[in-house]
């Protein structure tokens, strides 16, 4: 059993930062890719970003260059850096991992948070 919390979230003027947390926790026995994703209102669910266990990232065209993630594996904890915020970043904010569980890490399952608001004004 493994569960995501999300924080982080909030209103902002377009321009403004914030930083999303999300931490994980339960029987983990490793995590592997971690990632952001959004969904606007009346919209589609799109990748912001995914981190590997490794470090390595990818990003949406649409955030490269004003958002970057980042992980803490000691904390089971990944990180979303928001800044130069647009309007158009208005959406909820989804934690995701793919993590493997349990004593032998035999079982699998990507996780999702419960979402957090971002709301960006003009």
């Amino acid at each position: 059993q493994v569960q995501l919390v999300e924080s982080g979230g909030g209103l902002v003027q377009a321009g403004g930062s914030l930083r999303l947390s999300c931490a994980a926790s339960g029987s983990i026995f490793r995590i592997n890719t971690m990632g952001w994703y959004r969904q606007a209102s009346g919209k589609q669910r799109e990748l912001v970003a995914t981190i590997t266990s490794g470090g390595q990232t990818n990003y949406a065209d649409s955030v490269k260059g004003r958002f970057t993630i980042s992980r803490d594996n000691a904390k089971n904890t990944v990180y979303l850096q928001m800044n130069s915020l647009k309007p158009e970043d208005t959406a909820v904010y989804y934690c995701n991992a793919n993590i493997n569980w349990g004593p032998l890490g035999g079982m699998s399952y990507t996780y999702w948070g419960q979402g957090t608001q971002v709301t960006v004004s003009s």
